[in-house]
This record gives structure tokens, C-alpha cells and sequence, in this order.
């Protein structure tokens, strides 16, 4: 049978509208209440810093998320205003998903008792992170190619081309609604518009590529590369179905998938959210075998889950009244957990991830009376840090990456630079002999402080090898050809006499994710200086380990009191 490439033709008398505006009137109330209330999540405040520094990219994402947040932030300094775009556009995706749906005569109520109940649509209904811009541009982009299915116009084409480029300046999964969307209708490929498509869209997109070109594509380096994981686990794919349920709804997921691959592919655009749905769902589960895939990460699928479902419950012409107070029920459940969440429950301020949405802003607040206008350098990622730019408003919080740490945006961004040769707080949850001489008794917990003088760091100096790969026998010595670049705008030199804090560059061995030894490199490495941009060549003398297997190497620069940077890629090292 011969698919059509128009969607199924309305029938009967259209339906109003007033059911959904009333319910996105309650979502959107509900959503503004939980972002004016709710203390910021550490990735939002991460997220915020990349307002403060706007780039065509970052290092984990590209820069939609930084141009909504900077929008809100300029209205208002507060948790509000850092989220004020995601509530709106979370009701404006609704609403367009909507209008996507109601061409197939899907009824409001079903509509409404299905969206509601979906528990990834209320997390990113108020949450700021890149997957709030990627699900409106997700709804939009299948709104556009409804019709450009049906009409092969330039408007569409030129709308759709802007879409993409939005899609992808989101988040880098927006990769995959293209790709699967041009895998279920592959005669697109003969439309001379899809080329005006890909052409404008691409050209839309230079900005970024150049970015990534310039920087040593960071961001395909960390989601390729540095996120894998050396071993596989089981648990990061049994963990997958389970969390999937969830976040279609902890009551209705498991209808909601069921009936979605029950619709009968009727037309082009069915077949396009099938695809894209199986798709995505089956990506995912495949990346499982490479690293943990969190929840969220499938977002964008659960807009043509949504959409198959709901066409299902036209198609089998089925009130499904037991499904009506399941839904609600589940909406109850939902609601109550916000709810709880809002007010600041007990019992939920003792969950994982939620119990860090509680007592940073007063956090911050004490910390900042420590460190007064100085420069606070943390050493445990990005998150505290960056949770005390926020609240004080400010971008002298340093997330110091150690070697035992993921690279960030910290690593990127001139906040390092401006510190050097400065009188920095150091503020960390492990005393650090000499060192923290404060105890800090916080709504954060306890933490120990310290002033550090005249700062010496090396953060973000690149060391490369020729390869990421070495082979050695057992005791072998093993002569390592190094490159070392200063990225900064000044001169560096690694020599030790007449600082207070000494440099060292050491080679950190692993096995798995345990620390086995760490070699220092000669007294010559000391009579190393580069000017800004310059390299230079270093052989670096390993002593290979004794027990033959498989090790993983890593090349840092420390200087005290600090534990070493992450200035190489991680290297994987076999004897033999």
C-alpha cells in the first residue's frame, strides 16, 4: 500500500479549543510557581555562566541554552528569570503539539490526560537545561514538516531549514529527529527543496562547526570519547527500561508505549514519528553498551510517543474509560510530588538529586562573606562553583578540574587566567593540610577554606601524544614524545626557582578507575617556557608497569596546594 505524504484529512465538526487553553493556563501557572520557588539545579547555574560568556559553543553543548537564559536573566536576576523561557516555551510546545494532533480529530480530553501525565514534560517544564530549547524546536520542527509534506513550498523549506539550525544549536541530538526523519521518507531525497534545506541549514550551523575547529572540537571529544565507559556494565542497559517508564509517566508509561507502536502507519507523517520513535528509543538502548544513558537524554522521542499514542486512540475508536482515571490518578501522583517539592517536604529534601535544589543560595550568601570580591577556586566539578556565581552574581567562582575529574567549560573560559598571581580562597570538602585553615559550617554542610597566595595554575596547557595508544612490554622504559601548547595570552615557563609554588608534570597510571602510580618527569622540564600559542616537543621517560593488562594513562601539571590538572587525553597504555 502507497503511503501518502498528506495527513489524514480532518472530518466533522472542528472541536473547540477552550479545554486546552485552560489546561495550558494551569500548566504554565504551575510551572512559574515551581521556577520562582525552587532553588536552581547545579547544571542551570553551569548553564547560567554560559550566558555570561556567549559563544557560538561550549564545551558539553551548544549555545542555545545560554541565549534563553540570558534572555530571562536580563529581566530578572533570580531563579524566575533564569527559567521564565523554559516555562514559556514548554506551553508553547503543548500548544503546537496540539495543533499537530488535531488534524488526526484527537479529543482535548485525551490530549490533556495524556500530556499531563508525561513526567519528562512537568521536569523540563520549569528545568533550564539545553533539552527545554530541544524539545520546542523538536515540536516545531514536526509542525513544519506536517507541512511540508503536504506542500512543497519554498516558505516551508526556508522555515524548516531555520528550525534545524535552532534544533542544532539546542543539543547535538537533534541530529538524530533529522537523520531518522529523512531514513522513513527517503523519496524527500528527490524534492530539489530538501537540497535548498540542507544547504541553508548547514550554512546556518558554520558558526558553531567553526567554533569546534578552533577549540580542538572539545564537544565531540567529551560525548565521543571522554563519556565512554572502558568496561561494559549490565546495569547501564537494564537501568534504561525502567527509567524510560518513568519519564512517560509512572502509572500510564507503560499504555503509552504500548499503544504507540500499535498505530497503524496511515500516512507519511505516521510513519515519520514511528521511525523516529523506534529510532531514538533503540540509539539510546544501544549507547547503554558504551555508558550510563540518562532518562532525559530521550526527550526528544517522547514527542512522537506522545503523538502515536494519542492518533492509536483515534484509530481504535476506544473511550478507554479505565485509562481516563488510571491518567488521572496518574496526574495526582505528579502534581502531589511537585507539590511536595515546592514547599520543601522533609522527605523530599532527603532524595538524591532533589535535597541539592535545598540551601546553596544561603549557601553562597555565607561563603561570599568569606571571600568578599576575591576569586574562590573548588575543586569537587563544576556544580558548586558555579551555583556560587549565580547567586552572587558574579563569575569569580573557579571550578579548579583535577586530574581525577571530567575537562569543563571551567577549562575554557578566561576565569583561570585572571587569577593568576592572585590571592585566591580555596574552598573544599577535604581538609587540606597547611592549607584550609576555616572550618565553614553551612546549609551546604561542612567545608574547610583556606587563602592561597599568589596562585600558580596550568590548567588549561595541552600535552598530546603522537598516538592514543601505546604498546610496551613488561618493565619496558618507555620514551613518550610529548607536546606541550600554552593556549594562554602570556608567556608560561615551568621553572621552580623564585616561585612559592612549585610545578611539576607527572604521568598518572590507572587501572580501571584506580590510581597505581604516578611517575614525575625530569629536572629538564623545568627549563621549558613558551610564549603565548607557541609549542614545543618534551620526551617524557615512562617506567612501563611490571604486571602485564591493560592500563589507561593520563599526562598532569600540578603545582601546590593542588591536586593536578587534566592537560592530556586519557591514553590507553597494553603490556604485553
Amino acid at each position: 500500500m502507497q503511503l501518502s505524504h498528506s495527513n489524514s484529512p480532518s472530518t466533522g465538526k472542528a472541536q473547540s479549543d477552550k479545554a486546552i487553553w485552560y489546561f495550558l493556563l494551569c500548566w504554565t501557572i504551575l510551572n512559574a510557581v515551581q521556577a520562582y520557588t525552587l532553588e536552581i539545579h547545579a547544571d542551570e547555574a553551569y548553564y547560567w555562566l554560559y550566558s555570561r560568556f556567549l559563544d557560538w559553543g561550549y564545551f558539553d553543548h551548544p549555545p542555545m541554552v545560554a541565549i534563553f537564559i540570558l534572555i530571562g536573566d536580563s529581566l530578572v536576576h533570580n531563579e524566575f528569570g533564569l527559567r521564565l523561557m523554559t516555562v514559556i516555551s514548554s506551553t508553547v510546545s503543548l500548544y503546537v503539539l496540539w495543533m499537530i494532533v488535531k488534524k488526526y480529530q484527537i479529543q482535548a480530553k485525551w490530549f490533556i490526560l495524556t500530556v499531563s501525565g508525561i513526567f519528562i514534560f512537568h521536569i523540563y517544564g520549569f528545568t533550564t537545561t539545553p533539552d527545554a530549547p530541544l524539545f520546542l524546536f523538536t515540536v516545531l520542527f514536526y509542525f513544519v514538516y506536517q507541512k511540508y509534506l503536504k506542500e512543497d513550498h519554498l516558505k516551508w523549506a526556508l522555515l524548516l531549514a531555520v528550525v534545524i539550525a535552532c534544533l542544532l544549536y539546542s543539543k547535538y541530538h537533534g541530529i538524530l529527529l533529522i537523520g531518522f526523519t529523512i531514513l522513513s521518507n527517503i523519496g524527500l531525497l528527490k524534492r530539489r527543496s530538501l537540497w535548498v534545506i540542507v544547504l541553508l541549514s548547514v550554512a546556518l550551523f558554520i558558526p558553531h562547526i567553526l567554533w569546534q575547529v578552533n577549540h580542538g572540537y572539545p564537544s565531540i571529544n567529551y560525548h565521543l570519547f571522554e563519556q565512554s565507559s572502558d568496561h561494559y556494565q549490565f546495569s547501564q542497559t537494564y537501568t534504561y527500561f525502567p527509567g524510560q517508564l518513568l519519564m512517560a509517566g509512572p502509572l500510564i508509561g507503560w499504555f503509552l508505549f504500548y499503544t504507540a507502536f500499535k498505530t497503524r502507519i496511515k500516512d507519511a507523517f505516521i510513519r515519520c514519528l514511528m521511525v523516529n520513535c523506534i529510532g531514538t528509543f533503540a540509539f539510546f538502548l544501544i549507547s547503554s553498551i558504551k555508558g550510563e544513558v540518562q532518562p532525559q537524554w530521550t526527550l526528544i522521542a517522547f514527542a512522537p510517543l506522545t503523538m502515536l499514542a494519542l492518533i492509536y486512540f483515534k484509530q481504535a475508536d476506544n473511550r478507554r474509560v479505565w485509562f481516563a482515571r488510571l491518567a488521572i490518578a496518574n496526574l495526582v501522583f505528579i502534581v502531589l510530588i511537585r507539590v511536595l517539592i515546592i514547599t520543601g517536604s522533609p522527605l523530599i529534601r532527603k532524595i538524591g538529586q532533589v535535597k541539592s535544589l535545598y540551601g546553596f543560595k544561603e549557601w553562597a550568601q555565607v561563603i561570599h562573606q568569606k571571600v568578599g570580591d576575591n576569586y574562590l577556586m573548588m575543586n569537587n566539578g563544576f556544580q558548586d562553583a558555579s551555583k556560587y556565581d549565580f547567586y552572587n552574581n558574579t563569575t569569580k567562582g573557579f571550578a579548579y578540574d583535577e586530574r581525577y575529574y571530567r575537562l569543563t567549560q571551567f577549562d575554557i573560559w578566561p576565569i583561570e587566567d585572571s587569577m593568576q598571581h592572585k590571592k585566591v580562597y580555596y574552598l573544599v570538602k577535604i581538609p587540606v593540610k597547611k592549607v584550609t585553615t576555616d572550618t565553614l559550617n553551612t546549609s551546604g554542610g561542612l567545608w574547610y577554606g583556606g587563602w592561597v597566595n599568589n596562585l600558580r595554575t596550568y590548567q588549561k596547557v595541552k600535552i598530546a601524544t603522537v598516538t592514543p595508544n601505546i604498546k610496551a612490554t613488561s618493565g619496558q622504559k618507555i620514551i613518550i614524545d610529548l607536546t606541550i601548547t600554552n593556549p594562554y595570552a602570556y608567556p608560561i615557563n615551568f621553572g621552580n626557582t623564585g616561585y612559592e609554588h612549585q610545578v611539576a608534570l607527572e604521568a598518572c597510571l590507572f587501572k580501571g578507575t584506580d590510581l597505581i602510580g604516578v611517575q614525575e618527569s625530569g629536572d629538564d622540564f623545568h627549563q621549558l617556557a613558551l610564549n603565548p600559542a607557541q609549542s614545543t616537543h618534551y620526551k617524557f621517560t615512562l617506567a612501563g608497569p611490571v604486571q602485564k593488562g591493560k592500563y589507561t594513562l593520563l599526562f598532569s601539571l600540578i603545582t601546590d596546594p593542588f591536586a593536578g590538572s587534566k592537560n592530556s587525553r586519557i591514553i590507553s597504555l597494553t603490556i604485553e
